[in-house]
């Protein structure tokens, strides 16, 4: 069934670092949302037709809530836009959108929980809701505005890779893993593909379960037109060619059944 737009209502907007920002809104979507899913936000903008998908942050289902961070893209684009919102304020909205992370088959088991730019935000309603032996959140930013950090203590053992060398260690997420010593029997993974298609190529040489949110470019964001696809190891029964489409059948794939 296609899911309607609705207005939802803008709780609360704060700036988390250069360019982040934070957003609650009220809206249905709460109620059914899961970690790793997203939503379709419209500008109120006629002349930008096109939503912008963004990841959950977090899912407060009692009252109805969702948390969105995003990244401001530049000025006059629809991020930039919905950081002027304010508290009162209603945006259109379409979701819960996509698929989710299997978060209940880490049940007893070592963890890595990894988010890397504006891949970071979902894996926190993940950490949250994740029940497993042990939790082990590697995070990777640019530089020291390390957002979303203390929330990610209260849920897990954290490990942070940044760019610069300023804060944990210096380089990226696998870096921080070889720096630590770490090791886990299940990986969950969402960033830029460069860092993915590492995380991949990690998990297949240690033979590790691994499921990764791919990052791209959507237009419809509910899978007709066929903007945001990647290369599949089987035929899509939609198209009959070796593509997934990531804003329907993703964007979370078990990282075997993809190619990026």
């Amino acid at each position: 069934m296609t899911k309607q737009k609705e207005q939802a209502l803008v709780v609360s907007q704060e700036q988390l670092a250069d360019g982040i920002f934070s957003m609650w809104i009220q809206t249905k979507a709460a109620d059914t949302t899961k970690p790793g899913q997203f939503i379709s936000m419209y500008t109120n903008d006629g002349s930008k037709l096109l939503p912008r998908p963004i990841s959950i942050c977090e899912i407060d289902a009692v009252n109805g809530r969702l948390r969105v961070v995003y990244r401001v893209t530049g000025e006059n684009t629809g991020t930039e836009q919905f950081s002027k919102l304010e508290a009162g304020d209603t945006i259109p909205v379409v979701g819960p959108l996509g698929n989710g992370f299997p978060y209940e088959k880490a049940a007893g088991k070592k963890v890595f929980l990894m988010g890397g730019g504006i891949g970071v935000p979902p894996i926190l309603e993940l950490a949250k809701q994740m029940e497993c032996e042990k939790k082990q959140i590697v995070v990777g930013y640019r530089d020291a505005q390390t957002f979303l950090k203390e929330e990610f203590e209260q849920n897990g053992e954290v490990y942070i890779s940044t760019e610069d060398g300023s804060v944990g260690t210096k380089g990226n997420v696998m870096d921080a893993i070889r720096e630590n010593a770490l090791d886990a029997d299940m990986i969950y993974a969402c960033g830029p593909t460069p860092m993915l298609r590492a995380i991949k190529a990690y998990a297949e040489e240690n033979n590790i379960e691994c499921y990764i949110s791919l990052e791209e470019r959507m237009a419809c964001g509910i899978g007709a037109c066929l903007a945001c696809v990647c290369k599949s190891k089987e035929k899509d029964h939609h198209s009959n060619v070796n593509n997934k489409r990531i804003c329907k059948d993703g964007p979370v794939f078990l990282s075997t059944e993809v190619e990026i």
